[in-house]
């Protein structure tokens, strides 16, 4: 086990860099003031430093609001704030309160969400064996329209530069309605966007933009993910984080 200092005091961290890609961005970015304590935790758990993307957003940062808040990246939790708090990496993968060596979900750590109740997670040491695609240490997308796991094909400090990079317009091509970018800012951090009909319905994918939607707490919309991808889905998606 590395201590905080060996993982944290390093010659060459990934914050400066982060924060200057997210000055050039044209993509709206939010940084949220980090709970200090529970990033250091989450450092500790992870056992990752601070020379990483990863590491650097869980102790210098509560979080990311991608895209006016469509995308949550998570980080080392926003503490309370208006309009709901974000939790930390630890807090969405259930890391115990004291370090304990590889605890955390076995399919990988889930990194983000976004509203829909997509999933942004990085493989873990044996991705086949929890039925998801790509190589370990490696970014899948858990899709709410098609109820399945989507290789990224790249790592998280990767993920956070594509993020960043304006190629979400066509990621997310047929899952914007008019007015998303409003919905979506207006939402609490514990909220997501409840679509009915079902993303995944025909008739959604016919008519984004006449589909009924609604606020609900994200544990809701995640919630509603995984039973119907256990039934009607190609399999059990397994974890998708706390929200």
């Amino acid at each position: 086990m590395r201590g905080i200092d060996e993982l944290a005091m390093v010659d060459d961290p990934a914050w400066p860099e982060l924060q200057g890609i997210f000055r050039a961005s044209s993509v709206p970015v939010q940084v949220l003031p980090g709970d200090v304590d529970e990033g250091r935790r989450c450092l500790v758990q992870m056992q990752v430093s601070a020379r990483s993307a990863l590491g650097a957003l869980a102790l210098h940062s509560g979080g990311l609001l991608v895209d006016d808040g469509w995308v949550r990246v998570f980080g080392g939790g926003s503490g309370s704030a208006a309009g709901g708090r974000l939790p930390s990496l630890g807090q969405v993968n259930r890391f115990p309160t004291d370090f304990a060596p590889g605890r955390h979900p076995a399919t990988g750590l889930v990194v983000g969400h976004d509203v829909l109740g997509g999933v942004f997670a990085l493989n873990g040491g044996d991705p086949a064996a929890a039925g998801r695609p790509g190589a370990p240490g490696q970014m899948t997308y858990f899709a709410p329209d098609t109820l399945a796991w989507e290789a990224m094909e790249m790592g998280h400090s990767g993920w956070v530069s594509w993020l960043l990079s304006g190629r979400l317009e066509t990621f997310y091509d047929g899952l914007r309605w008019p007015g998303w970018r409003e919905e979506a800012s207006a939402l609490d951090l514990g909220q997501g966007v409840s679509v009915y009909p079902f993303l995944w319905s025909q008739e959604a994918h016919a008519d984004l933009a006449a589909t009924s939607r609604r606020p609900v707490p994200m544990r809701e919309v995640l919630g509603a993910a995984a039973d119907f991808a256990r039934q009607m889905g190609p399999a059990d998606p397994g974890f998708l984080g706390d929200a």
